[in-house]
């Protein structure tokens, strides 16, 4: 199925238009000549920059549409009572994993990048290095680089997107290039376990006619592949690692011979993965290692992504979208290694299933803190379970405390904080609009 085939006079309602991702499908799509339009339940920074960019947008579900095509995500599902009225009326209902599948198909040349963790700096980071080489591409990101927002269009031959795994929507792309960072088990309501999610990543790496992965990771590793990255092993290396104040500078090697040395703007060592798996796809594309550090050199980072967004009490405020065991045990260590105090940890699970079925990893994560406060579930699409809560959580965590209010953090904050500490926000939810409302007002 190619995107001819549901265009028709190219119209195109979006339900729930103002997600990261579902915005920049949006935006791609009117800057290919489609009318586009949607709806989200809460106004926010996207709904906002769809209206700048005059994609109307209608906060609620009570309306008619009018338009031929009807896109939703994953996380929403077609029972929703607007969706089936869509259906009723005849309208072509298409997910958004499909849309952008139909989308890769229309470019010569598509990166795909999958993994637990990484696939937005990585994708931007690749996004970069095309700008760099000054080849004509697309990138559509499921985060905000800060310098190309979520969606950046400078031509149609090379299109970098990031493939996700929940719900197994990256199997609806096809790519030249499919690069797997890491196969952590994650989104525990779809995959039951290691073994299904590894079998997911199989197929996605089937469909590609060259993968890449990283040698560091045992069951990326284990996928076959075309070229592999890491910093203990794999064709293209980093060495001789050093870092200032955790921005992390290294000699790339491609087997065993050294090629060029980049120096990262993004704080943590993590990003050294994430530049090698970009430098590795784009070294596939054929872009030169010049002018593949150029590009990773001038990547500055993503929105919430160990972003400073202010002060509390004297004390630099970071936040991290770090929802993940393994991402949060990341973002603790280099906040510890940057902060010269005290490291004030604030954590809001993400989804009742996640937190429940990965409990262990968050219990071991977090116990190294001194006095987390754990915020109130961000439930997304699930339904309350104890089990899975924050509260069950700070139950597991000697030393935390369970706050249910934006009023109850605050306080909660300001207790013993001192000159030197840090406070380190971390999860994918509301937390990072409820912490930024916090300093806004304490500063006015």
């Amino acid at each position: 199925m190619c995107l001819e085939d549901v265009s028709g006079p190219k119209s195109f309602y979006f339900v729930g238009i103002g997600g990261v991702s579902m915005s920049a499908l949006a935006c791609l799509m009117k800057d290919r000549g489609a009318a586009v339009r949607g709806s989200d339940a809460a106004e926010g920074e996207y709904t906002r920059m769809l209206a700048r960019r005059n994609i109307p947008v209608s906060i609620g579900e009570d309306e008619k549409i009018a338009e031929d095509c009807v896109v939703y995500s994953g996380a929403v599902g077609e029972d929703r009572p607007q969706l089936r009225a869509a259906k009723a009326a005849g309208k072509r209902l298409i997910g958004r994993a499909e849309l952008l599948g139909m989308i890769a198909e229309e470019y010569p040349h598509v990166v795909s990048v999958a993994g637990c963790h990484g696939k937005t700096t990585a994708s931007c980071m690749l996004s970069h290095v095309l700008y760099a080489a000054e080849a004509p591409f697309t990138c559509h990101i499921g985060g905000e680089d800060l310098t190309f927002g979520n969606y950046y269009c400078a031509g149609g031959e090379y299109f970098v997107t990031e493939a996700c795994e929940f719900r197994r929507s990256f199997l609806c792309l096809k790519s030249e290039i499919a690069v797997i960072l890491n196969c952590d088990l994650d989104h525990t309501d779809c995959y039951p376990d290691e073994k299904a999610l590894l079998e997911a990543y199989r197929t996605f790496a089937s469909q590609a006619k060259r993968v890449v992965v990283c040698a560091d990771d045992e069951r990326a590793r284990s996928i076959p592949h075309t070229l592999s990255f890491g910093i203990r092993t794999g064709t293209i290396r980093a060495e001789e690692i050093r870092a200032e104040k955790e921005r992390y500078s290294f000699t790339v090697t491609e087997k065993g011979c050294a090629v060029v040395r980049v120096s990262l703007s993004a704080v943590g060592r993590v990003h050294i993965y994430n530049a090698l798996a970009a430098y590795a796809a784009a070294r596939l594309l054929g872009i030169s290692a010049a002018q593949i550090k150029r590009g990773l050199e001038a990547f500055k980072g993503v929105k919430r992504r160990f972003e400073r967004v202010g002060t509390f009490c004297g004390a630099p405020v970071i936040c991290d979208y770090a929802h993940h065991p393994r991402e949060i045990a990341a973002a603790i260590s280099t906040a510890d290694r940057l902060a010269s105090g005290k490291v004030r940890v604030v954590f809001q699970p993400h989804t009742y299933t996640r937190t429940r079925d990965l409990m262990d990893g968050f219990v071991s994560a977090l116990m190294k803190c001194e006095s987390p406060l754990i915020y109130s579930t961000f439930s997304a699409r699930e339904s309350y379970i104890y089990a899975g809560s924050a509260a069950a959580l700070a139950a597991r965590l000697p030393d935390a405390r369970y706050v249910q209010s934006p009023a109850q953090l605050k306080k909660r904050l300001a207790e013993h904080m001192q000159e030197g500490d840090m406070v380190l926000v971390l999860g994918a939810g509301d937390i990072y609009d409820i912490v930024r409302g916090i300093l806004g007002r304490s500063q006015r």
